[in-house]
């Protein structure tokens, strides 16, 4: 018969078991040094411009996609806060793009970042539909991609489409590889920065940021 003592003792051994696997599995020395610098947390930016082959009649869109996520699991947090829309805008399309590659404008980028090779619109990338107000973007999401480990978004692009994204539910290839977003129209490479950019933007209302 098990006594008292020797379950807890039993107990005492698993926890420390697995409490050391876990710290070797998330180990703040394999994080990116910015993670010490900010209390746990990754910042990233992606300064948006207009795509140089920019096709006729389409808007020119500057601003950024800031992002920020805690070490190792937290959710990815994004905001989008991009001008030069037109008054009258319906949404449009924002995808994580494979490339980090703007040397033939936005087209250089490549296809979604989808590591997992799944149908669109389950890739990590996939943002979604953004609309804008007084020709502004400024709205804050989630997404399921990572700045960390293999499937890591540094380095590769964000990338804003002349269309509404349909999701894959258009009904053809395409639907399920881009989600017939149209052409792109501007792009950016994610880099890591500060904290000052997303802590600036978060705080500012949007009444400061119309102003600029």
């Amino acid at each position: 018969m098990f006594t008292l003592s020797y379950l807890l003792f039993t107990l005492g051994v698993l926890n420390f078991k697995g409490a050391s696997e876990t710290q070797g599995k998330v180990s703040l020395s394999d994080a990116p040094t910015e993670v010490s610098d900010y209390n746990g947390s990754l910042y990233a930016t992606c300064e948006m411009k207009p795509s140089t082959t920019l096709p006729l009649g389409q808007p020119q869109i500057y601003g950024q996609v800031l992002f920020k996520q805690v070490y190792p699991a937290g959710r990815m947090q994004i905001i989008v806060n991009l001008r030069g829309f037109p008054t009258r805008e319906s949404e449009r399309a924002i995808h994580i793009h494979q490339f980090g590659d703007l040397s033939k404008g936005c087209s250089a980028a490549g296809p979604h970042f989808n590591p997992l090779g799944q149908n669109h619109a389950n890739h990590p990338g996939d943002l979604g539909n953004f609309g804008s107000s007084r020709g502004r973007v400024r709205v804050s999401v989630t997404a399921k991609a990572t700045l960390f480990g293999t499937e890591s978004v540094l380095g590769r692009s964000v990338v804003l489409h002349e269309r509404k994204d349909d999701m894959g539910k258009g009904g053809d290839e395409e639907s399920l590889r881009s989600g017939n977003a149209g052409q792109r129209i501007a792009c950016c490479v994610i880099g890591v920065s500060s904290s000052s950019l997303w802590e600036n933007t978060a705080e500012s209302s949007w009444e400061d940021s119309a102003e600029e």
